[in-house]
């Protein structure tokens, strides 16, 4: 049976932006915390009609928390622990949520009821989870509210004979206190929200960023594989081609035929060997390689722009680590070069300096360098302003990728502006020579 749409399941009035940027709020979260509320708000009508024995308007405020007992239970048997609430639904039930808290604390006393600042809480919880337009509204209907409670004609609950009148500048003091509070708690929860799932969108495109690098590593596992799967019925075919040929060796019609079948099976059993000698013997050239070798293998691509690419090596040959093929360092240094040659006016030099305990590797460009307020930033995913004239863009993912993935290799990096005299911006890329050099002990 297919269930009819509901509040919790309509997928209108928003955009896909919507469904597919936010961080969607899981249901059985907000019905344990509303379960929370209930407890609460029941204990504390408990505390203040029976154990401090304060007038209180028992019947008006127990239905209150009965009906937001009654939609949590519904939400509970309704749906699954594991549905997640479309914006529009989280809207509705956060604006029940602060519509019940709200009209608790009217029939109670208003602003000057303590537990006035609670009205807090599902404001917070919208920005932490949903998009900023529907957090907004939310923020604003919490505004009405508060202004509302604050001509609350209800006392506060207190001792038999004893009324206390709370003074209108008092009134607007805590006005403004909860306001300025929902206003602050509300603009950190959404900047920390943000950046968590920036930072978590940007590590995604890491991954797939260094597995399709890792793709191209990983072919010749495939041709051994193959090799190995096609050896069998290749070498059946070769032996029956070898019986054929000794029963038809007299026969004219057959005898070029299956000398045919004979020597193309050969020719395909030496085609594989090659491929399984190509995986094995051949892998110590395809999968390292001296420091030298792999830099200049990273720089060629980027020498036909238009910009000179210099490349200084201080530290002889002899020596030099044998580093393994990583797809992560190399796409690193690769995505630093490209960046340093947007950027540059006409020239780029790199230099690869080795010895017993590092290696280093510092870009340097002559373009007009990093603003001062990027430079603190970078690193950041989606930070997208370099001083260039003629460029759009600048520096964002990419340059984010390119360090969480040598910075995941061991490496430590330093963006900084050259000398004043001298300008444009420098990378330095620094390793203990133990976790890039293959052949040191580790």
């Amino acid at each position: 049976m297919i269930d009819k749409p509901s509040m919790i399941d309509n997928t209108e009035g928003y955009t896909l932006e919507d469904r597919h940027n936010s961080r969607r709020l899981r249901l059985q979260t907000l019905v344990r915390l509303r379960w929370l509320a209930v407890g609460g708000q029941a204990l504390t009508v408990f505390i203040v009609a029976f154990w401090l024995k304060f007038p209180l308007p028992l019947i008006a405020s127990s239905s209150l928390i009965a009906a937001l007992a009654w939609v949590n239970f519904y939400l509970t048997i309704r749906y699954p622990p594991t549905h997640r609430l479309e914006p529009p639904a989280a809207f509705v039930l956060l604006g029940f949520d602060l519509l019940q808290l709200c009209a608790l604390l009217f029939i109670t006393g208003g602003l000057a009821n303590p537990f006035a600042a609670l009205v807090c809480v599902p404001v917070i919880i919208s920005f932490a989870s949903q998009p900023i337009r529907y957090s907004t509204a939310l923020i604003g209907f919490a505004m009405v509210c508060i202004t509302v409670l604050a001509f609350s004609p209800f006392p506060l609950p207190w001792f038999d004979g004893v009324e206390i009148n709370v003074h209108n500048v008092m009134q607007f003091g805590v006005w403004c206190s909860i306001a300025s509070t929902m206003a602050f708690a509300a603009f950190y929860a959404y900047r920390v929200s943000m950046e968590a799932s920036q930072l978590a969108d940007a590590l995604a495109a890491t991954e797939l960023v260094l597995q399709r690098e890792k793709h191209l590593s990983q072919l010749d596992g495939l041709a051994a594989a193959a090799a190995h799967e096609l050896g069998t019925p290749l070498a059946t075919i070769s032996v029956v081609a070898k019986e054929m040929e000794r029963e038809l060796k007299d026969d004219d019609r057959f005898r070029e035929d299956v000398m045919l079948l004979r020597s193309q099976s050969e020719r395909c059993r030496d085609i594989l060997r090659r491929l399984t000698t190509l995986s094995s013997e051949g892998e110590a050239h395809m999968r390292r390689l001296p420091l030298s070798s792999m830099i200049e293998e990273i720089v060629a691509p980027h020498r036909e722009f238009g910009i000179a690419l210099e490349l200084i090596e201080k530290s002889p040959r002899k020596g030099e680590p044998v580093t393994d093929r990583n797809a992560g360092i190399m796409y690193g240094l690769g995505n630093l070069i490209e960046n340093a040659v947007d950027y540059a006016r006409e020239k780029v030099i790199v230099t690869v300096e080795h010895d017993h305990d590092k290696v280093l590797i510092v870009i340097e460009d002559d373009g007009n360098g990093y603003a001062p307020d990027i430079l603190t930033r970078i690193g950041e995913p989606y930070v997208t302003k370099r001083q260039k004239e003629d460029t759009a863009g600048g520096l964002g993912l990419g340059l984010f990728i390119a360090k969480t993935l040598l910075e995941r290799s061991g490496a430590s990096l330093v963006f900084e502006n050259r000398d004043p005299e001298s300008a444009g911006a420098r990378i330095r890329i620094e390793w203990p020579r133990m976790l890039i050099d293959a052949n040191s002990t580790k």
